[in-house]
C-alpha cells in the first residue's frame, strides 16, 4: 500500500508545485491522475520515488518512508517502484531484451550489468514477461526498430521485470494513436488485476481515463479538488480540475477525432495490400 500524506514541493524560485497531497493506493488499485499542465501530476509521480525531492511530507511504501532515505537505501527502496515513461526511455541501440533485462540491475552487481550478464533466472523471466506484454517474437530486435506501442510494452516489461510493489506511469499513451492507447491501457490494467499491484497512471486523455482507472484524482494548482470513482466525474468536477468549458462539445470532438484517425489508418493500410 501506498501512503502519501501532506506531500508538498516549493522551488527555490517560491513556486509551489504540489501543496499537502494526501492520498492512499491500496494493493491492486489503479489510480488516473488528471488535470491541465502544470498541475502537478508529473512533480508528484516524480516526488514518489525522488526523481524530484519533496520539501515536505511523507511517502509510504508499505513500511517505508521514502522521503527520510540516504541516498544507499533509496536505490535499494527504488527496486520496489516500476516507473514507465512517457517517451520510453529504453536504449535504442540495445535489444529488446537487453532493454528488458536492465530492470534487474538494481539487484546485480555492477560487473555483471556492465558486461551484460544476467542470471538464467532473470533471463527466464525477461521471456515470460515479453510473452505476456505479446513481444516474444522480438527479443532481438534493437529497440529503434520498434513501433511505439511495441516500444511502450518493452518499457512495461523492463519496469515488471523489477517485481514492483508499485506502478509509477508518466503519460504512457500521449504519443500513441487511440488503438494502440487502448491497447496499452488494457494491457496494463489486466497485468495489475494479475499481480494485485497498485498503480498512479499520470493521464491527460480523459475519456481514456474514465473507460480504464478504477478511481480518478483530479490534481489543479499542486492541490487535489477530485477524488473520486470515474463516474462520479461530472462536468462541474472536470470544471473545478479544468477550468470553464463545454465538456460535451469537447467529448464529442475526442470521439470524432478517434473515429477519423482510425478511418485514416485504415485507408492507408488498404493502399499498402
Amino acid at each position: 500500500m501506498l501512503h502519501i500524506e501532506r506531500l508538498t514541493k516549493t522551488y527555490r524560485t517560491g513556486e509551489t508545485a504540489l501543496s499537502e497531497v494526501s492520498l492512499d493506493v491500496p494493493e491492486g488499485q489503479i489510480m488516473g491522475l488528471i488535470g491541465p499542465s502544470g498541475a502537478g501530476k508529473s512533480t508528484l509521480i516524480r516526488c514518489i520515488n525522488r526523481l524530484v525531492e519533496p520539501s515536505a511530507g511523507k511517502v509510504m511504501l508499505n513500511d517505508v518512508d521514502l522521503v527520510r532515505l540516504g541516498k544507499a537505501d533509496l536505490r535499494r527502496q527504488r527496486r520496489r517502484i516500476g516507473m514507465i515513461f512517457q517517451e520510453y526511455a529504453l536504449v535504442e541501440r540495445l535489444t529488446v531484451m537487453e532493454n528488458v533485462l536492465s530492470g534487474r540491475l538494481g539487484y546485480v552487481p555492477f560487473w555483471r550489468s556492465f558486461l551484460r550478464r544476467y542470471a538464467g533466472a532473470d533471463i527466464e523471466r525477461a521471456y515470460r514477461l515479453l510473452d505476456r506484454v505479446g513481444l516474444i517474437g522480438h527479443a532481438d530486435k534493437r529497440a529503434d526498430a520498434l513501433s511505439g506501442g511495441q516500444r511502450q510494452r518493452v518499457g512495461i516489461a523492463r519496469a515488471l521485470a523489477q517485481e514492483p510493489e508499485l506502478l509509477l506511469v508518466d503519460e504512457p499513451t500521449a504519443s500513441l494513436d487511440p488503438k494502440t492507447s487502448r491497447q496499452i491501457m488494457r494491457l496494463l490494467t489486466e497485468i495489475c488485476a494479475e499481480r494485485n499491484l497498485p498503480a498512479i497512471v499520470n493521464i491527460h486523455d480523459v475519456p481514456l481515463a474514465q473507460q480504464f482507472m478504477q478511481r480518478i484524482v483530479g490534481l489543479r494548482a499542486g492541490s487535489v479538488v477530485f477524488d473520486g470513482p470515474p463516474g462520479a466525474l461530472s462536468e462541474t468536477a472536470l470544471t473545478e480540475i479544468y477550468g470553464e468549458e463545454d465538456w460535451n462539445v469537447m467529448r464529442q470532438g475526442d470521439s470524432e477525432q478517434a473515429e477519423a484517425e482510425a478511418d485514416a489508418k485504415a485507408r492507408l493500410e488498404a493502399l499498402a495490400r
